[in-house]
């Protein structure tokens, strides 16, 4: 027997509205007792069969009365011409009712009339030839006991017997037809058209009245139907034999196709308004957060993106720069010159920053970069709906609640000042999903082999956002685990086979990026990150400078390093209302694998040792099992607490639907109540924006083409560096025309090549930014010449440009020391040209 697993904490299915066409059963006779069985039978023009197939199930049932007290056969005519409707009335069965259509529509609508005036506790459907015969109705009634909610006799699974054949023909068209219909419409089943199912009564009320199809993909349809609520289907092997008298003609089977097309498209069609409504106030939701500089990105800055902001439209500009030139997009020496940047190793996104060069040659770096993060941010938070409706609950608003908690938490809002690798998460959800779809076992190729393309993409867009991802998922499937074994022993091989199909289809699409960001040029071993790079467990607790009430600057800036970097910041009242959730709803396997989850990640970002609050007492983190291991060792610990937001999103949006169902009123209006404090101190103001630095006229004008030639390099003074990146504002700006020294990314750094963020540093560079910081000339000497001699030497240097900013006056006695010789005011900044002293 074949079954379709069930995937965990599926919902219930939505209501049915009342269709016109189809009698209330409701308003039928009712004996004292509702049936245990109604069998339901087809019928058009069977004047010559039906007498003999009533008379078999009539004696079965009637022997079989122990399993079967009570039961009713009603016969559905559809529109017959001959004595088809005469005869069932005639022989006056007490349990044979009839139900006619004037005229005749097709199978589809006879079972629709059929299966809606029935009344069994089960609802048995079979053609009126019995080419399944009655007795096989024994093993579909064992396959319903075991927890399915339908049970269909199938020719196509091992155990089948087949006696009579159709004619060769037919029979290929059969085999056709179900190939088409698993591929497009309902994944797993492998027979849909053998006319022998067994259902339970009322799901099947529910999937024949929400039916539209009037021809013989009506099984289609509604097998899809109960696909698509998450309901088990088991296919079951039968005997089965052709019988003569046919009515399915060659027409049938293109209308037949013709119908399946429409039921895999309707899916389509199927999204609700309430779904576009979210999207759409999704993007308005990120639009506001981004309103200081998404209507003008090209003059506006986000100053809490520190130096960010300079450095992806960078990104953007060099990787559309590289692909408009045809080179190759991995690497460049535009910056960090003459050794250049290692990109795969930097982020850039070539999944979003390779497709969308035309965009960004067309209108500038810093739109394409505003419109990635905005739209992107929106394309997660549907995503993350998206998710929730198919898997978690139904209800939109809690959907929607759900996923703006996941895409809007605090740390995706202070991610969203610099880090649209951290923003635009839209591929997670999907790669969630078609890991779920896995487990089921259905289409195992077809899903491994979607998944390995999925996360083929997501590592060109973020490999940390997929690892974190992975890290979250694992915790969940070992929590789900523990809590349902039976589902894990049915889904652990389908799973682990997918994984396997996956992973052969991602690994030779990303092999040669990963060994170019891990061993090509400018590529690093490690890299060392702020030693205050974990959370305090009091940061949980705690709410972030962004939020729009309850925002404390201070209290935020003391416990993460910076403002691009607060990663948890959920609030002591999210964290309250997640434990009553737990509480409240423990029973569901469901809700205790997503609180592990959210709990062992935020352990987890606590790093390898925390201290208790208000004590000098410090524990060892379970991070110290990971923090060393590969690839965990460059993740920044903090960062794990991103986790908690999908799932504090899931917790949300599952108690939010119990909520809007809960009786009495004022139960939904006090848990209600609750929810809304515990959200809204989260609600995110704009993130704050100001004008951008103009560009000096030197750079804008283009007065240094006079000054750089072929291959030599530009030197801002002091050079860019983490702590100063405004020139690569102005070599985009200059449209990638020269080259730079110095820079803002990551890069080796000595033999070892640790990685450190900006370029190897050198005498020189040390020298000007210390002074930039200090405001102190320092003595200079004829070593120190010659030493700023070899680094000029070193990058190729053209022209010295300092422009004005803070202890400028220090910067420029310092270079004239060094190079010998005062410089000139020219468009707006002071000028070196080291041609003219023969240093170039």
């Amino acid at each position: 027997m074949s079954r379709q697993r069930e995937l965990p904490e599926v919902p219930d299915q939505p209501e049915v509205p009342a269709r016109p066409d189809i009698p209330d059963p409701s308003a039928l006779p009712e004996s004292s007792a509702l049936p245990d069985l109604s069998v339901v039978i087809p019928a058009y023009n069977e004047q010559h069969r039906l007498t003999r197939t009533l008379d078999t199930i009539t004696d079965h049932l009637t022997a079989d009365g122990t399993r079967w007290p009570d039961w009713e056969i009603i016969v559905a005519d559809d529109g017959s011409t001959d004595a088809t409707a005469d005869l069932v009335t005639a022989r006056h069965r007490p349990r044979v009712r009839l139900v006619t259509a004037p005229r005749n529509r097709g199978k589809g609508h006879a079972l629709r009339l059929g299966v809606a005036a029935s009344r069994g506790r089960r609802v048995l459907v079979t053609d009126a030839d019995l080419a399944t015969p009655i007795e096989e109705l024994e093993r579909l009634d064992k396959a319903l006991t075991e927890g399915n909610s339908a049970a269909i006799g199938s020719r196509s699974v091992p155990g089948a017997t087949i006696g009579d054949r159709q004619h060769r023909v037919r029979e290929l068209l059969g085999r056709a037809g179900n190939l088409l219909i698993r591929r497009t419409a309902v994944p797993g089943i492998r027979d849909t058209q053998c006319g022998f199912k067994l259902y339970d009564g009322d799901r099947a009320r529910e999937a024949y009245a929400a039916s539209r199809v009037n021809g013989w993909a009506i099984d289609v349809e509604v097998l899809r139907h109960l696909h698509r609520a998450g309901l088990p289907v088991a296919e079951v092997p039968v005997r089965w034999s052709h019988r003569p008298g046919s009515k399915v003609t060659p027409l049938d089977y293109a209308r037949a196709l013709t119908e399946t097309t429409r039921i895999a498209l309707r899916s389509v069609r199927d999204v609700r308004p309430a779904d576009l409504f979210a999207a759409f106030v999704f993007l308005l939701m990120s639009v506001a957060l981004y309103s200081g500089r998404f209507f003008d990105p090209a003059h506006r800055y986000l100053p809490d993106s520190l130096r960010d902001q300079n450095q992806w439209e960078w990104f953007f500009a060099v990787t559309a720069d590289n692909v408009a030139h045809l080179r190759n997009p991995l690497f460049t020496d535009l910056q960090g010159f003459p050794d250049g940047v290692n990109l795969m190793a930097n982020t850039v996104m070539l999944g979003l920053s390779v497709p969308l060069t035309p965009l960004t040659l067309l209108a500038g770096p810093a739109v394409a970069l505003s419109l990635v993060m905005t739209l992107g941010l929106a394309a997660t938070a549907a995503a993350w709906y998206w998710l929730i409706v198919r898997h978690v609950v139904r209800g939109r608003t809690a959907a929607f609640l759900g996923a703006s908690l996941a895409a809007f938490a605090p740390p995706m809002v202070s991610h969203a000042h610099a880090h649209p690798n951290f923003v635009v998460l839209f591929m997670i959800p999907l790669i969630i999903d078609r890991s779920l779809r896995l487990c089921t076992g259905t289409r195992v190729v077809r899903d491994g082999v979607v998944l390995g393309l999925m996360a083929a993409y997501q590592v060109f867009l973020g490999e940390e956002p997929l690892l974190l991802a992975a890290l979250g998922m694992l915790l969940f499937a070992a929590a789900y685990a523990a809590v349902r074994r039976d589902t894990a022993r049915e889904a652990w091989r389908p799973l682990l086979r997918g994984l396997l199909i996956g992973a052969s289809v991602c690994l030779p699409l990303v092999v040669y990026p990963l060994v170019w960001q891990f061993a090509g040029p400018q590529s690093y071993t490690d890299i060392e990150h702020n030693p205050r790079s974990f959370n305090s467990p009091l940061a949980l607790l705690s709410f972030a400078e962004r939020s729009w009430l309850a925002g404390d600057a201070e209290t935020a800036n003391a416990l993460a390093f910076n403002t691009t970097e607060q990663n948890a910041f959920y609030g002591w009242p999210l964290a309250l209302l997640a434990f009553a959730i737990l509480v409240r709803l423990w029973e569901r396997a469901l809700v205790r694998a997503l609180a592990f989850t959210a709990v062992a990640a935020a352990f987890l970002s606590l790093g390898r040792e925390f201290r208790i609050p208000l004590t000098d007492t410090t524990l060892p983190g379970p991070w110290q099992l990971l923090a060393d291991r590969p690839l965990f060792e460059a993740v920044i610990e903090s960062r794990n607490a991103m986790i908690c937001a999908p799932a504090l999103g899931m917790l949300l949006a599952i108690a939010v639907d119990r909520l809007l169902a809960a009786r009495p009123l004022s139960t939904r209006y006090v848990g209600l109540l609750g929810v809304g404090l515990a959200l809204l101190p989260l609600v995110p103001a704009p993130l704050k924006a100001v004008d951008r630095i103009d560009v000096p006229a030197f750079i804008a004008d283009g007065t240094w083409t006079s000054y750089v030639r072929e291959g030599e390099s530009l030197v801002p003074v002091p050079l860019p560096d983490p702590g100063d990146a405004e020139a690569l504002h102005w070599q985009t700006e200059a449209g990638l025309g020269f080259k730079l020294a110095g820079g803002y990314f990551n890069g080796p750094y000595g033999d070892e090549r640790v990685g450190i963020y900006g370029a190897e540093p050198r005498f020189t560079s040390n020298l000007l930014r210390d002074v930039r910081n200090s405001g102190q000339v320092p003595p200079v000497d004829d070593s120190w010449r010659e030493q700023a001699r070899a680094d000029l030497a070193y990058w190729r240097a053209g022209v010295l440009v300092l422009a004005p900013q803070p202890n400028d006056g220090a910067l420029r006695e310092t270079v004239e020391k060094l190079v010998g010789g005062p410089g000139r005011w020219v468009d707006g900044v002071w000028v070196w040209d080291l041609h003219e002293r023969g240093l170039a």
